[in-house]
């Protein structure tokens, strides 16, 4: 990263930087053998059908629709929903130290995720470094999502603050290029040591 500032704002995204969430958690459980499972994720619960719930889609109404495509995979398509926890893992190493020392220094911590209004509350139980967070933009709650630039605009005129004097975190390449072509800061995430590299180069920690 390549620091100018000063910066006063540190915007994080969630899956994947603080929060470890993957599907294959609960579904190795239910569907043993590795091809079969990653047929059904690919080709039943896709990343796409989940997308749409990221922008704001029911869940129930997701299930449904899903069930009368494949009506012989109901019980598979309902977990998804009703054991949606089961699919957060362990915390991401590292990160959860670096959003309390920032949090202590007063810094003001924001989020822009991709995440449906009706399980963000369960990850917030599971990572409650996220309620540290002044605010965040929720996908599903809001009906736009990353890497769409409208997200941007959204979330920084919510929080009250410019794209100049703000960094963003991100694992998604999309996203972090996203961010940086309306002129904010950002950060390639890969490990909480190579961020608190880059968040001691924008003098940040």
């Amino acid at each position: 990263m390549a620091a100018s500032g000063p910066f006063t704002s540190v915007i994080f995204d969630v899956g994947g930087v603080v929060a470890d969430w993957n599907p294959h958690y609960l579904y190795q459980q239910l569907i043993p053998d590795p091809v079969e499972r990653e047929r059904f994720l690919t080709e039943v619960c896709t990343g796409e059908w989940n997308a749409r719930q990221d922008r704001g889609r029911p869940f129930d109404e997701a299930v449904a629709e899903l069930v009368d495509r494949h009506p012989g995979q109901r019980a598979l398509i309902e977990a998804f929903w009703h054991q949606w926890s089961q699919m957060l893992g362990d915390p991401i190493p590292g990160v959860a130290d670096i959003v309390n020392e920032l949090h202590r220094s007063a810094t003001p911590l924001y989020g822009i995720t991709n995440w449906s209004a009706e399980t963000y509350p369960i990850a917030v139980r599971k990572y409650p470094e996220l309620g540290l967070f002044r605010d965040t933009v929720i996908s599903g709650e809001v009906r736009m999502s990353k890497p769409d630039p409208e997200i941007f605009h959204y979330a920084l005129n919510r929080f009250g603050i410019t794209a100049d004097r703000a960094v963003f975190i991100d694992d998604n390449a999309a996203n972090v290029s996203a961010a940086r072509e309306l002129g904010i800061t950002s950060i390639a995430f890969t490990d909480a040591t190579a961020l608190r590299d880059d968040l001691k180069l924008a003098n940040l920690l």
